[in-house]
């Protein structure tokens, strides 16, 4: 037919005779001129616009503003392009009803698709400019396409063209749109003022967006970048290239901070406790005395109301574009329904008799016909299917926003409450530091998954309502059989998800059983590996792995039922609807109910597979509700202390500055309220007051009704050193605690000198600078801030200097004085990074000393008036405790003038105190100068000098020894030098990997990034057995091709039942032939599903299973030398995270990538197979895909790196904050808490947010692309039905397709869970490479005797030792002879080998040249077991493991209980054993904590005794202990090992003075060897040098 405008079958196609309007062509034709007008004129301005910013750098986002009707319009303009799309469908189906082509019908409209589309595009740009006087154009295009219209509608309707036309009502539609994009227009003229007015508003972007380190661009971009997450392109892309980094993802919005949605919820929740207060007392609502008391009769305020009032309207707009997701699923149905419908009826069809539909000479079509036409339904299948997916995304994004949103003014509101908190709740138990936790980590959580499941709840009765009405709809009562079976199984879902929470639980307990016994384990490796006893401990490990694992057996089985039962039911449901339709109802089936019924099953599905979930999590959420109610309305600190409110810098006080933060800002506040304090030093009137803190008539209690301190009357001079003394437990500390206000308060008042003038003033500024006005009542109790230590050290997850300055100014000179009137330089000095090691949880662990003495160098740095020391000498040894009462508290603090109150047990510091305060049992024994009471109370003055000389006597014995401080030291150095090798091995590779990365190309960088770790798959595969592998893989293949065979056979039944007459009954032998294969298949794959479900399950748990066997067996026989360069948190780590990783998160993630990867595979296969043609679309589509996913899969991997990685150091800042309450309290630094907790918070959550938004990125186009995938396969469909296609295999074509949106996002995200996870393999996987030591020896065990080593001799032949071949030697060319039961001393300064020798007696190190003889035997040949079993050791630190005194004396229960109590007598600690419960089964708890040091080394020494060994090696084993004890070992070692060979290793000298042989050795050689009395005559050997020098 040939191409004209108006047709040329028609005369007076082009006649103008009744008047030119009333040609409908020509209307036609004036409906062209508008959007040739906007072309015209937008197409030259886009042009030079791109023209000129392709020459400059992009432009930045901070130019970005919406005009006003920005959303309206961009929803407008999508109706708009919706409705040409119908228009041109209409004029192109009404031209296939003529004569000759009329290209009037569809051009005008095609033209308006594609004004509409630069309309956009041409707003887009302006707004992005800011240049409105360019949307003029924009302004005539709508009019006069609104005037077009107007005069087309107007001519229809005198032509007798009504509704029950097609035309006439997209006409009017286009009316409606074009009238309301025009108001629009007025909109932004009336509100911008660009045109018509004098006076144009300017306008400035959001100020977000000013802020250039916001880079979550949601909010701000336009609505299709929205709906598609464009904005996310670069980041995405770009993480291909170089991985994302905290900065790349920089700041929240300031409406999604935490801050803003804190106060947002707490405004609710005060509302909420208003509304409560109003109801409890009506009568005393308007009476200030009674408001204090209206606080105390508060109730719970309803959380729930809060949560609604605070972010209610979100979750409103979520499930809005849920029921609209939901409501447009049904169109996939509805739509292979009318396509498998029409394609039946097309040689049904008769043609009707169209010339009563002809008006201006051409076809009118009804809206019916229109959807009728096969390609119609395709295109509209494609556009609900579009459009659904993204409502449905979001809807999710919405939740998942608001989930964040709340999670963070939830975290906000604990933190804030954790600030408030009464300390007696927390030391009473009340309130413990695990709930803290859980309601951080868990019910937050809780929460916040709920909010994400929430429109779940009220969108799944909407879609299960509408699936069983459109059922019925299709198939009639046989469809309520089917649903009937899927509402049925729905509870047992539930059962099932609620057993599986069980199990969860104690898989949990299990596994940190098993976790604490590889603690002990690896903390005393290196005592098991001396006495050869790994392999008991490492049983003991495997058996509680063997519980562990039988419950994990449980969760899997419980797992595979869930994964079965989602699996199974629409298999079910679908057998028992079509059979009960083949045998009961009087129709035939056809395909086209037989198929949109099983996409319906499939939709019904769902929300009952997610209804089990969701119930479960609004239990939980309602549980979590309760938890976080009772917390927040737990008891807070007494308002009436001198704390002035909730701090003069509260969360609550950033309310004003809510829209005007910023964190440059922020940042210049805290520098001047850090400042504040110095200042304060220089303007404090030095003596106007001579009491600091008066106390009078003071009760206080810890939260019970009986006082804990009682009649407090004391007074703290001004600049004076007060010291409390009294003996332990009778109240000093919580004296101090008094002074601070943590306390209860029964009585009494506790009064602190009035802040000077100018520090008020002061305060009041600072106060000012955020939005805080002091009240008169504030001013007077306001007071200095103290610097408080308290008698547990606290620490920060911090730098060491982070820990002293706490928030000060850093003043070099300042924190010199500091470092060295604590003593820190030497401990320092041997930090691996000096004074920026991390400390803390998460970074290196320091002894008790050592964490004392930086919280007093915290309390001596801060520059305040008043310090409260509680006992800081307590973990300190003598000589460390003279330093820093001399350098620290009499120099330091006194000569600055400051109030000091020192809380001690050391008497003899008492001469030094300006004022003591005595107390006893919770009261004051006496108060006054020491004079004082020596004149007063003659008795307590004798008392303490009595005291005073014992503790002198203990200060002459400590000289003596080696100090507890240089051991610290000591175990610190050795800490950091058994690394040092690896440090320096590790330099050097990554020195060489950096230089390898420069010469590697961009390419192959990223392509290492992108790449799937196949060879860790199958190391995972290949640990849970070929013959399980082999089973997953055929029975999901069967299963798979079962499932498809199930859908061929329906449509193979369905095509052969229309051959017949639809209403003939259905009792024909070819029907029966089909039902029986048909319940046959169904069985089949319902019994696949299990076996599917069951097999994946217990391959991941095999695999688990060998993969922690492996792993421990590696790390119990790995060399000690492996030990001292792993950290132990690394190990742990692959026990904890990494195992749990393995054996619950693979197993699932694997399940449902295979699941999901081939529901895929099987649908383009069928696709392929209905519509060979469509394979030529598939193949671009295939390459679009690939790039999605692989750039997604990056950007995933370090997202959710960044989310594990900012959820950690926010946990622990709750935890440690709860931990030093009083210290925060005390130095008032709740603010800056706050605002760390808010920054640490915001980082999570920005992190999180992100992960999101990539989810939904991905989600986006791959629900686009499977949308691609259904219009393909239903066009190549349509047009083959017209070559014989059977509509039956159409219909299953579409079906398949259907089901190819559904899960192609999920290959691709459980293939980057899958690559996440893997990580855990490769990290167990690196550790099973690990070298065991050599255990076989080259002498069988038959061949030692059984009494060896039965004299003791021992023979040092030219022996060189070193601890790795990487490394030099610790021991070069030593030889010695050792006569049997001769008692020999080894001495030498640190360094010298002296510790490596022994350990050579036990092979544990590398003898690489010489050997070492014992009795005879070459010990180098010896299996390892034999030797170590053989000789008996005592280590410096005392090991015990937690169980029984029997389990620890001897393991391996081969002793009589007469052999144990004879060893314990030696050790002497039989009387105290004897007292205990249980003997020698008393408990022994984790570590031996029970038990003091002395009373463990003397365990340790009965532990060597018991092992009858002719050789006994003492490695310092009286380094840590006592005098007393020390002399208890050293008699025994005389007498009980007399007969025996004693090799004693010496950190002092003297205790081997008595020795017959001494060895000395200086940097690994041997240098003197002689009796101790021949080298000590010798004044120039070594050995005297040592004795001299004490070392």
């Amino acid at each position: 037919m040939s191409l004209s405008f108006c047709g040329n079958d028609l005369k007076n196609s082009y006649s103008v005779e009744k008047g030119v309007l009333n040609n409908g062509c020509f209307v036609d034709a004036l409906n062209l001129v508008p959007h040739v007008f906007l072309l015209f004129i937008t197409f030259p301005i886009l042009f030079i616009g791109w023209g000129s910013q392709s020459s400059k750098v992009q432009i930045h986002h901070n130019t970005w503003l919406h005009f006003p009707g920005h959303n309206m319009r961009w929803i407008l303009t999508f109706m708009l392009l919706f409705v040409h799309v119908c228009e041109i469908a209409e004029g192109i189906v009404s031209n296939t009803e003529m004569k000759s082509n009329h290209l009037h019908l569809f051009l005008p409209a095609f033209m308006g698709f594609i004004a509409a589309t630069t309309s956009v595009v041409y707003y887009h740009n302006i707004e992005t400019a800011n240049f409105p006087k360019l949307l003029l154009a924009l302004f005539i295009y709508w009019v006069l396409a609104f005037i077009t219209k107007i005069i087309k509608l107007w001519k229809f309707a005198e032509e007798g063209v009504g509704v029950e036309h097609l035309r006439f009502c997209i006409t009017a539609l286009l009316v409606v749109l074009y009238g309301l994009l025009m108001a629009v227009e007025i909109n932004v003229i009336r509100v911008r003022k660009y045109v018509f007015f004098t006076t144009p508003q300017r306008v400035k972007p959001p100020e977000d967006l000013q802020d250039l380190g916001v880079r979550f661009l949601q909010p701000f971009v336009n609505l299709l970048s929205k709906a598609t997450y464009w904005w996310m392109n670069p980041l995405i892309i770009g993480a291909h290239k170089r991985p994302i980094e905290l900065k790349k993802i920089g700041k929240l919005p300031i409406a999604m901070r935490s801050l803003t949605n804190y106060l947002r919820l707490k405004d609710a929740y005060e509302e909420q406790r208003v509304r409560v207060r109003r109801c409890t007392l009506r009568r005393c609502v308007d009476q200030v005395d009674h408001q204090q008391h209206a606080e105390d009769l508060d109730r719970t305020p309803s959380i729930w109301r809060s949560m609604y009032r605070a972010f209610g309207r979100p979750i409103l707009l979520s499930s809005t574009f849920r029921y609209m997701a939901d409501l447009l699923g049904f169109a996939g149905p509805l739509c292979i329904f009318g396509i498998v419908k029409h394609l039946d009826n097309k040689t049904e069809e008769v043609k009707m008799n169209k010339t009563e539909d002809l008006h201006f000479g051409v076809y009118f079509m009804s809206s019916m016909e229109l959807l009728q036409n096969t390609y119609v339904l395709a295109v509209l299948l494609f556009l609900a299917l579009v459009l659904q997916r993204t409502f449905l995304q979001a809807s999710y994004y919405v939740t998942i926003e608001t989930g964040i949103n709340l999670r963070g003014a939830l975290l906000a509101m604990i933190y804030n409450k954790i600030l408030r908190l009464s300390t007696s709740n927390m030391s009473m138990g009340e309130m413990t530091l695990g709930q803290i936790n859980n309601l951080v980590a868990i019910e937050t959580n809780q929460l916040m998954w709920f909010l994400f499941l929430c429109p779940n709840l009220w969108a799944m009765p909407v879609q299960i309502i509408m699936g069983v009405i459109l059922l019925h709809y299709l198939l009639g009562y046989s469809a309520l059989i089917g649903a009937s079976v899927i509402v049925l199984l729905a509870p047992f879902q539930y059962l099932i998800a609620t057993k599986l929470a069980d199990t969860q639980k104690s898989t949990l307990d299990y596994s940190t059983d098993r976790l604490k016994k590889t603690t002990e384990i690896l903390k005393g490796i290196k005592l098991l590996k001396l006495y050869a006893w790994e392999n008991i401990f490492c049983d003991s490990v495997l058996e509680t792995r063997g519980k562990e694992l039988t419950s994990l057996r449980t969760f899997a089985f419980y797992t595979s039922m869930s994964i079965f039962m989602n699996a199974a039911i629409p298999i079910a449901a679908v057998l028992a609807t079509f059979v009960t339709h083949a045998y009961f109802s009087e129709f035939r089936l056809r395909p086209a109910e037989a198929f949109a019924s099983l996409a319906l099953f499939h939709i019904l599905v769902t929300p009952l597979f997610l209804l089990s979930t969701v119930v479960r999590f609004a239990v939980k959420a309602v549980v979590s509700v309760q938890k976080l109610g009772e917390f927040l309305q737990s008891e807070e600190i007494g308002e009436d202390s001198w704390r002035n409110g909730d701090m003069s810098v509260s969360l609550d006080s950033c309310k004003k500055h809510t829209v005007t933060t910023k964190a440059i800002n922020r940042k210049q506040r805290y520098k001047m309220d850090s400042y504040e304090q110095p200042m304060r030093r220089q303007l404090r009137p030095s003596e106007t007051e001579d009491v600091a803190v008066k106390v009078s008539d003071g009760y206080f209690t810890w939260g019970t009704n009986t006082s804990t301190l009682s009649d407090i009357n004391i007074r703290v001079p001004t600049g004076q050193l007060t010291m409390i003394v009294g003996q332990v437990g009778c109240g000093k500390s919580s004296l101090l605690l008094a002074m601070l206000g943590e306390m209860q308060t029964l009585s009494g008042k506790v009064y602190w000198s009035k802040v000077p003038d100018c520090e008020m003033l002061h305060d009041v500024y600072i106060s000012r600078e955020y939005g805080t006005d002091f009240s008169q009542e504030e001013q007077s109790k306001n007071r200095y801030s103290v610097a408080y230590a308290t008698q547990k050290s606290w620490l920060l997850n911090a730098t060491v200097e982070d820990n002293i300055t706490f928030g000060s100014p850093f003043n070099k000179q300042r924190y010199k004085a500091v470092i060295d009137a604590c003593s820190l330089q030497p401990d320092i000095d041997l930090l691996p990074f000096g004074d920026q090691t991390e400390i803390g949880e998460r970074g290196i662990n320091l002894s008790g000393g050592q964490r004392q003495r930086i919280c007093v160098a915290r309390a001596l740095y801060q520059n305040t008036n008043i310090v409260f020391l509680d006992d800081p000498f307590s973990a300190l040894d003598i000589h460390l405790s003279d330093h820093l009462m001399q350098e620290g508290i009499l120099k330091f603090l006194q000569d600055d003038k400051r109030t000091v109150v020192l809380v001690t047990h050391k008497l003899q510091y008492l001469i030094h105190a300006d004022w003591i305060i005595a107390m006893k049992d919770g009261s004051v024994l006496r108060e006054g100068t020491l004079k004082d009471i020596q004149t007063h109370d003659v008795e307590l003055y004798e008392h303490w000098k009595t005291l005073m000389n014992r503790q002198d006597q203990e200060l002459e014995k400590d000289t003596e020894i080696e100090s507890q401080t240089t051991l610290e030291r000591k175990t610190l150095r050795r800490a950091f030098y058994s690394r040092e090798a690896k440090t320096h091995i590790d330099d050097e590779d990554e020195e060489e990997q950096e230089e390898e990365d420069e010469e590697d190309s961009l390419s192959t960088t990223t392509s290492r990034r992108s790449k799937i770790p196949w060879k860790v798959c199958w190391r995972y595969l290949s640990s849970g057995g070929f013959l399980l592998v082999f089973v997953v893989v055929t029975s999901k293949l069967a299963k798979h091709s079962v499932m498809v065979a199930i859908d061929y056979w329906l449509a193979a039944w369905t095509s052969s039942n229309f051959n017949t007459m639809e209403h003939k009954p259905i009792i024909n032998s070819d029907h029966q032939s089909y039902v029986p294969v048909f319940i046959i298949l169904c069985a089949a794959g319902i019994v696949l599903c299990l076996i599917t479900s069951l097999t994946v399950e217990f391959l991941g748990l095999t695999a688990a299973s060998n993969l922690h066997h492996n792993l421990l067996n590696k790390i119990i026989h790995a060399p000690l030398r492996f030990f001292d360069i792993t950290p132990l948190g690394q190990i742990l780590n692959r026990f904890s995270a990494d195992t749990n990783i393995i054996d619950q998160h693979i197993p699932s993630t694997l399940e449902s990538l295979t699941r999901s990867t081939l529901l895929c595979l099987s649908a383009i296969g069928v696709v392929a197979f209905v519509t060979p043609a469509s394979l030529i679309a598939l193949v671009p589509l295939a390459v679009a895909f690939y790039f999605i996913q692989k750039y997604f899969r990056v950007a995933s991997r370090d997202l959710q790196d960044l989310d594990d990685s900012t959820q950690l150091p926010l946990l622990c800042h709750f935890s440690e904050t709860a931990e030093g309450l009083t210290t925060i309290r005390a130095f008032r630094h709740e603010a800056r808490f706050k605002q760390r907790m808010l920054e640490l918070t915001d980082t999570n959550n920005t992190a999180y947010l992100f992960l999101s938004a990539a989810n939904r990125w991905l989600e986006v186009r791959t629900d686009y692309l499977g949308a691609v995938i259904v219009l393909t396969a239903a066009v190549a469909a349509i047009w083959m039905s017209f070559y014989g296609l059977q509509s039956g295999l159409v219909g299953l074509g579409l079906t398949y397709a259907l089901t190819v949106t559904n899960y192609l996002n999920w290959v691709v995200r459980n293939l980057a869970d899958l690559e996440v996870q893997m990580a855990a393999v490769k990290k167990v996987d690196s550790f099973l490479s690990t070298e065991s030591e050599n255990y076989e020896g080259s002498l069988d065990v038959s061949q030692v005797p059984e009494d060896w080593p039965q004299h003791g001799e021992i023979k040092i032949q030219d022996l060189c030792v070193r601890y790795d071949p990487m490394l030099k030697p610790v021991l070069k060319h030593v030889n010695a002879f050792i006569n049997p039961g001769q008692k020999v001393g080894i001495c030498g300064r640190t360094g010298s080998g002296k510790s490596s020798l022994s350990l050579a007696f036990f092979n544990m190190v590398d003898v690489f040249h010489g050997k070492i003889i014992i009795d005879g035997i070459d010990i180098c040949k010896l299996p390892l077991q034999t030797l170590r079993s053989r000789l008996s050791i005592i280590l410096q630190d005392p090991v015990l493991f937690s169980g029984s005194i029997r389990f620890n004396l001897d393991p391996e229960r081969t002793c009589t209980d007469d052999r144990l109590w004879e060893a314990l007598e030696i050790a002497q600690l039989k009387n105290m054993v004897r007292s205990l419960p249980g003997g020698l089964d008393a408990v022994v708890t984790e570590g031996g904590e029970n038990f003091s040091v002395g009373q463990r080394q003397l365990f340790c020494l009965a532990r060597a005794f018991v092992r009858k060994s002719s050789i006994l090696i003492m490695d310092e084993a009286t380094a840590s202990i006592d005098m007393a004890t020390e002399n208890i070992l050293q008699k025994v070692v005389m007498t009980a090992f007399a007969d025996r060979t004693v090799v004693t290793i010496a950190h002092l000298v003297s205790s081997i003075l008595e020795a017959e042989q001494v060895l000395v050795f200086s940097s690994g050689i041997l240098v003197e060897c002689d009796s101790a009395a021949n080298l000590l005559a010798q004044e120039d050997s070594l050995f005297s040098v040592l004795v001299r020098t004490h070392k």
